[in-house]
């Protein structure tokens, strides 16, 4: 359809052109607007509060109030335009009202110091006129504001526009990015007792020499590398250095080749020791409704309590549901944020949640006395006599067990899908100062099923060191069961992500057979073993897909369960292994995560520890150093050893990841925030580029480089619970098995 007959039968007028600038910009009319042409979707496009717009007839209409003040009052806009210093920009774009109006267009930083590349007034009648400004940034940003600007109107009207486009600069999307040096190590260090290898870019056929050198430049060893080849996942041709017999402890060592330098690293005894602590201590600095303390979390991370009902906050004490759906409230206080917004979701939750208990049984099971001390983390619970890995995995499972439909309603025992805010936050907003009203979510069979196996695992570790805990634990477990099998098909609506994140799921039989898993190994009740008949495949596991861990558990804990059942188990689990094993060795990067379709998904590195992990379960069930060389070598690659040349977590590297979406560590925004804490992992590569930074910054990007780190980018630089889970529980795995 033409964008004339777009515009409808009131604005059937030819559309005119006015010029109202000398001259446009001249450099490869790069597009830097997203979405201009307003086929079917607004998507980035934001209007003011009191301005609602939406797609008419293939443009963008929004109805503008009158009684407004200033000109700013009433926007249309799109945020995170990339702008160059010194470089010219032509804005253009139809427009049209139900009456003459004067609107402004604005292209600036919409913050301090609100620099201004182009600011020009447009006459907008009934008739679709065609402007054209050109206005030259004096600054360099990945976050400018464009804006139409048409508060201070005396009566309302409705505009509307279509094919805005702003060209200009001199890079075009997606390019003039610089992952630094070719030689890619972890930037953080190998230990003295495993594989210390790199990864480096070079087009040579043939093997080059590299040199490490100590801190003081000093050559300790020298080799000549192994051509891997084309790494198809980056397209780097790869080539890999070995220096794995090199065993003495130190720090400031880097790896040369030609004339090109890695990143500093150390080699010690046991590296992974401070990773432990800080990957699972990311936990504490994520809690609801309680203040994180200075003398736990340090001066920069302490807060009030969020969501405790102190004005402005609505609080999560008496929280009701969406209206419609139930007429009760429950009390939802505690457990973690859930990633870069304050929602706290079952499904994820208790992934994370198992991972943490599962971190503590496979101390237990391999002697791991550092994973059962009290005191091991900065916490309030550090000195209770119980392993502070558990206290913090408590901290979720009481919000688990809140979120319960209470007896006597029309589904109790089922689970609340989730609790978050009506709309979506502000970056940054801290959680004791969210103003925005909360809601439960109606219960699903999966978020039920969740509470039931983490219930059940909860009854079983928590035996020894609170009785009363455990049975309420089980109880709990034992009633979501029978809910789940009374309500199988109830599911979470995959629409349901305004103010927070959908986590829909329609095949629940995985969630069946993994919470059947945790209650027979818990009670031994023959009633279970029937519903478990999920199996581990190369797919892994994730907050969707949890049939894996039924026999993580199984193979965790073989006294518990049939022979057959714990044999079937472990061969799966070695196979599955034995496929990560094959697919970290055939790229040029140690990634246990080889998409078949070549797709990195959003929170890949999580899929990276996930599958690290099974390759760690594989170790403890045959002791096989293969395994264990393959495990370490994963935190190499979310260390630096990867196609960016970048450390996804932060503190742990030079070229770190330190600006990670979230509304709480802000500094990026502001600086008087801090960063996200040391042990905090970034979602990393996603190749559909699923937000607005991502799409102007990383096209064409090979799908292991699709990754920017800016707070913007909630699809590559988000952190999640669940993400943090598995870095620490890999992270616990690497220093156990460094002794």
């Amino acid at each position: 359809m033409s964008h004339r007959a777009r515009w409808g039968a009131a604005f059937l007028a030819p559309v005119l052109t006015v010029a109202l600038a000398a001259t446009p910009a001249h450099a490869a009319d790069y597009e830097r607007v997203l979405n201009g042409t307003f086929d079917s979707v607004k998507t980035p496009w934001w209007s003011s509060a009191n301005t609602p717009s939406t797609i008419d007839l293939g443009r963008l209409c929004a109805d503008v109030p009158a009684g407004t003040v200033n000109v700013w009052d009433s926007m249309i806009g799109q945020n995170d335009i990339p702008l160059e210093a010194g470089r010219p920009y032509t804005l253009r774009f139809t427009a049209s009202a139900t009456r003459d109006v004067s609107l402004h267009a604005v292209l600036q930083l919409p913050a301090a110091p609100f620099t201004t590349t182009l600011n020009k007034t447009a006459a907008v009648t009934s008739t679709p006129k065609t402007f054209q400004f050109t206005g030259t940034s004096t600054s360099a940003d990945l976050h400018a504001q464009l804006s139409f600007q048409q508060g201070g109107a005396t009566q309302p009207f409705t505009l509307c526009l279509d094919d805005v486009s702003l060209t200009g600069g001199a890079t075009p999307p997606g390019g003039g990015r610089d992952f630094g040096s070719p030689v890619r190590t972890n930037q953080y260090g190998y230990a003295v007792h495993g594989p210390k290898k790199a990864s480096i870019v070079d087009a040579s056929a043939t093997p080059v020499r590299w040199h490490l050198l100590d801190a003081a430049g000093a050559v300790v060893k020298t080799g000549r590398t192994h051509v891997q080849g084309t790494d198809a996942a980056s397209g780097d041709h790869v080539h890999i250095a070995d220096f794995s017999s090199v065993h003495t402890a130190g720090t400031g060592y880097t790896l040369a080749v030609g004339t090109a330098t890695s990143y500093p690293f150390a080699i010690a005894d046991n590296p992974y020791t401070a990773l432990r602590k800080d990957a699972l201590g990311y936990f504490y600095a994520v809690r609801s409704g309680t203040p994180i303390e200075a003398r736990y979390a340090g001066d920069a991370y302490a807060r009030p309590a969020g969501h405790v009902g102190v004005v402005p906050n609505k609080g999560d004490t008496d929280v009701p549901c969406l209206p419609g759906t139930c007429d009760y409230s429950l009390d939802v206080q505690g457990g973690w944020y859930d990633a870069g917004d304050q929602g706290k979701y079952v499904v994820n939750g208790a992934l994370a949640d198992w991972q943490l208990m599962d971190e503590y049984e496979r101390s237990r099971s391999q002697g791991d006395t550092a994973g059962l001390r009290d005191g091991l983390l900065s916490i309030p619970e550090n000195d209770n006599r119980v392993p502070d890995v558990l206290d913090e995995s408590r901290w979720e499972t009481e919000f688990l067990l809140s979120m319960q439909v209470p007896a006597g309603e029309p589904l109790a025992g089922m689970v609340h899908h989730k609790v978050h805010d009506l709309a979506w936050t502000a970056l940054p907003t801290r959680p004791d100062q969210d103003s925005q009203l909360r809601y439960l979510h109606p219960p699903s069979t999966a978020a039920t099923l969740n509470l039931a196996a983490a219930g059940a695992q909860c009854a079983r570790v928590w035996a020894r060191y609170d009785g009363a805990f455990a049975r309420r634990c089980l109880t709990a477990a034992k009633s979501a069961w029978k809910a789940a099998l009374a309500h199988p098909d109830v599911y979470a609506p995959s629409g349901d992500s305004v103010g927070g994140g959908a986590y829909a799921d329609t095949d629940v039989s995985d969630e069946f057979s993994w919470a059947a898993t945790e209650l027979y190994a818990t009670t031994h009740d023959p009633a279970y073993l029937s519903r478990i008949d999920t199996k581990m495949t190369s797919a892994g596991f994730s907050w969707r897909d949890t049939g894996a861990l039924a026999d993580l558990t199984v193979v965790r804990l073989p006294s518990r369960f049939p022979h057959r059942m714990v044999a079937a188990a472990r061969k799966r689990v070695l196979a599955v292994a034995d496929g990560f094993v094959r697919d970290e060795r055939s790229q040029g990067y140690p990634n246990p995560n080889l998409p078949t379709d070549g797709a990195y998904v959003w929170g890949s590195n999580s899929v990276t520890a996930n599958n690290a992990m099974v390759i760690a379960t594989a170790y403890d069930l045959t002791h096989r150093d293969s395994y264990r060389s393959a495990a370490l070598e994963s935190l190499d690659y979310l260390l630096g050893r990867n196609a960016l040349n970048q450390s996804f977590v932060t503190g742990y590297g030079t070229r770190v990841s330190h600006n990670q979406h979230n509304r709480i560590w802000a500094h990026q925004i502001d600086p008087k925030l801090p960063s996200p804490p040391p042990g905090s992992l970034a979602g990393g590569p996603d190749s559909a580029l699923q937000d607005p930074v991502a799409q102007q910054n990383l096209v064409g990007c090979a799908p292991a480089t699709c990754y920017i780190d800016d707070i913007y980018a909630y699809s590559t630089n988000e952190v999640a619970i669940n993400w943090n889970s598995a870095l620490a529980w890999v992270a616990a795995f690497a220093a156990d098995s460094a002794r």
